[in-house]
């Protein structure tokens, strides 16, 4: 299995941000420690190039973010201080996901060890989001790899919001969000099917409500590719979190997502999304079995590929 890296490329924040950037780098270093990816399969991507960021947001915004010239109200929404770092980076990140997807195409799963920037709309950015990098690497397969119509699962405790609004009248790509009612973005936005969860829900109530989800939006998205926005933060220890799921309840959640897209036979590209634990080292973990999750699937789809 591929997996896309970019956690070198670093901007400066201020000192006690909430934002946990050293857990990609710990990520990756747990990845190899572990054996899970081999060092010649984990990959630098490409950055996201104008053209393919235009295909989702707006000419003014690209410019306004790559100048600087964003209003203090506009990076106090994204939560991020600008430097031409940051752009670097996002670029890099949405970069990971369209290699992800375009690996996925052809191996049946990969991962971007980053990515899940959801909360970002056409026009502008929030919630440390610049770019939506699952938005751009759909409409990136869609346009140069052929693709017809894609699903986006997002299991992230916070509604992926701006990927509802870029997909909101289009047929071509099925968004489906399952995540804490009450929680941040405190404005919901329409997905093509939403899934919303009181404060505290477990692992069963959780499990039992994606299982249905997801039947349903697979039936209806009819979906050549799936982009799975994973997120750590539905963890019961999740400081931003507020639903109770176990270390164990989001393997089975993982499990379950690579099951239905399997059974179904659609290509898988798995990015992290959140995770801000109070212990980074949780969050590390959860992201990892999710990594573990998709290798196991990998193989399996490298078995299918052998007996075709």
């Amino acid at each position: 299995m591929k997996a896309f890296y970019h956690d070198h490329f670093v901007f400066p924040l201020p000192e006690g941000h909430r934002f946990p950037m050293n857990k990609y780098s710990l990520l990756r270093e747990k990845v190899l420690s572990e054996r899970l990816v081999e060092t010649a399969h984990l990959l630098v991507p490409d950055p996201a190039s104008d053209e393919q960021i235009l295909r989702v947001h707006s000419p003014d915004y690209l410019y306004r973010v790559v100048a600087g010239t964003l209003s203090q109200r506009e990076t106090r929404r994204i939560g991020f201080p600008w430097s031409a770092q940051l752009i670097e980076r996002s670029r890099r990140s949405v970069g990971g996901t369209i290699a992800a997807c375009r690996r996925a195409l052809v191996e049946g799963t990969a991962v971007n060890l980053a990515g899940g920037t959801h909360h970002a709309y056409p026009d502008h950015g929030e919630g440390f989001c610049i770019f939506n990098d699952s938005a751009i690497a759909a409409r990136t397969m869609q346009v140069e790899e052929g693709v017809g119509r894609v699903i986006i699962v997002d299991c992230d405790v916070h509604q992926g919001n701006g990927t509802a609004v870029i997909f909101k009248d289009d047929p071509s790509v099925f968004t489906f969000s399952i995540h804490g009612a009450k929680n941040f973005p405190f404005h919901k936005e329409i997905s093509d099917l939403d899934i919303a969860l009181a404060d505290g829900t477990p692992d069963a109530v959780y499990l039992d409500a994606l299982q249905t989800g997801l039947k349903q939006a697979l039936e209806l998205a009819k979906a050549d590719l799936a982009i799975y926005v994973s997120g750590a933060d539905p963890f019961a220890g999740d400081r931003l979190g507020r639903l109770a799921l176990s270390k164990e309840g989001l393997v089975e959640r993982d499990r379950i997502v690579f099951e239905h897209c399997w059974k179904a036979s659609i290509p898988q590209a798995t990015v992290m999304a959140g995770g801000y634990a109070r212990n980074v080292y949780d969050t590390v973990d959860i992201h990892f079995q999710t990594v573990r999750t998709a290798a196991l699937f990998a193989n399996r789809a490298n078995e299918r590929i052998r007996i075709i």
